[in-house]
């Protein structure tokens, strides 16, 4: 945040409606674009905007907030990240956590609060809606797994990344005649998987939703080399479990407030290229795009949806529709539940997981 803004006091009430705004979960790009939105859409209509801190930590506790201008949200729609923070903080595992949230927002005498996140943040923010809070939602996750929604903030620019690194890794793959494993986001779902890997031109994709096992793979490799291809391509979601891979299934026993483990410690990547290569015989490497998905500049699409949602939060917030979100169907800005829309997770279909094997 620019050195402008300045901490919120009690009584600095303003004319038109005081919203908060706050982004929850892991970064990704698209977030300062639709932060951009709602602030820029408040500020047209004489509203108000502060800065909710870090996600739901700046709820707790005793807040952290910010007052937000138009110089604050200036030069950011095309910023990775979020200009406000984020953190993985669970009001509803706290003690009073219903109590310190309501109390903060008494405190800062806001009259609206946007939650821009995914199933997690989207969670809480369903719950204090609940409980009478004013809140509506945004969705955000690059697993694009929130159901109801078409668009998820952050997910385009995943799939562009991994196209990306698919194009470059191509040619090693050929020149060294190699087996190339890479490991891509997905706990549960695999979207950044499949549609990567159909952009990207991979050989073999395999995701949570339709398991696969370590014989399948060897089958399909030396399939491949018997038609005369003598490289590969392999795109699997970090979250698989794999049927005859060693140590597949296990999960890191350290997990944050939402009950999550940490799958960048799992290595499904590189444990799948070791045991290829013994069972094979081909030159395997791995490649785990890890943190790379969250990072550097928005799409284009990415940039022009998070608008669009974030302007449309605005509008919830305006006529006081607690407990809604904006979500994209057919292509157009519509309205859900947030409650719906965290309700289950949203999988990849059948048909477009046999597409990709078309190709394998």
């Amino acid at each position: 945040m620019r050195s402008s803004a300045t901490p919120v006091s009690a009584t600095d009430r303003e004319s038109g409606v005081r919203i908060g705004v706050l982004t929850g979960g892991g970064d990704a790009p698209g977030l300062n674009a639709a932060i951009r939105a709602v602030a820029r859409s408040a500020l047209a209509a004489g509203d108000s905007v502060v800065g909710v801190r870090n996600g739901w930590a700046g709820l707790t506790g005793d807040g952290d907030f910010v007052e937000m201008g138009r110089p604050d949200v200036s030069g950011i729609l095309q910023l990775g990240g979020t200009i406000l923070g984020s953190s993985r903080v669970n009001p509803m595992k706290r003690e009073g956590g219903t109590a310190e949230c309501m109390g903060n927002l008494r405190s800062a005498n806001l009259e609206a609060l946007v939650a821009i996140g995914g199933d997690d943040t989207l969670s809480v923010a369903a719950w204090l809606a609940e409980q009478g809070a004013p809140v509506v939602g945004v969705p955000k996750t690059m697993d694009n797994d929130l159901s109801v929604t078409e668009y998820c903030i952050g997910f385009d620019s995943a799939v562009h990344i991994v196209t990306e690194a698919l194009d470059r890794l191509h040619t090693t793959a050929a020149s060294h005649h190699r087996v190339m494993v890479v490991e891509v986001m997905g706990r549960d779902t695999g979207w950044v998987a499949v549609l990567g890997g159909l952009a990207g031109g991979a050989d073999m994709i395999i995701i949570p939703e339709f398991p696969t096992s370590l014989d399948e793979v060897v089958e399909h490799l030396d399939r491949r080399r018997q038609q005369g291809s003598d490289f590969s391509i392999i795109v699997i979601a970090e979250g698989v479990e794999m049927e005859g891979m060693s140590g597949a299934g296990e999960r890191s026993s350290a997990t944050d407030a939402f009950g999550h483990s940490q799958l960048s410690k799992r290595g499904v990547g590189e444990r799948l290229a070791t045991m290829l290569e013994d069972r094979t015989g081909h030159e395997t490497r791995t490649t785990v795009l890890g943190y790379t998905q969250r990072g550097g500049s928005p799409t284009a699409y990415d940039r022009i949806w998070a608008t669009r949602v974030g302007a449309a939060a605005h509008q919830l917030a305006s006529g006081a529709r607690w407990g809604m979100m904006p979500v994209v169907r057919c292509g157009s800005v519509d309205t859900a539940a947030i409650r719906d829309v965290v309700a289950e997770q949203r999988r990849v279909p059948a048909d477009l997981y046999q597409l990709a094997q078309v190709f394998f």
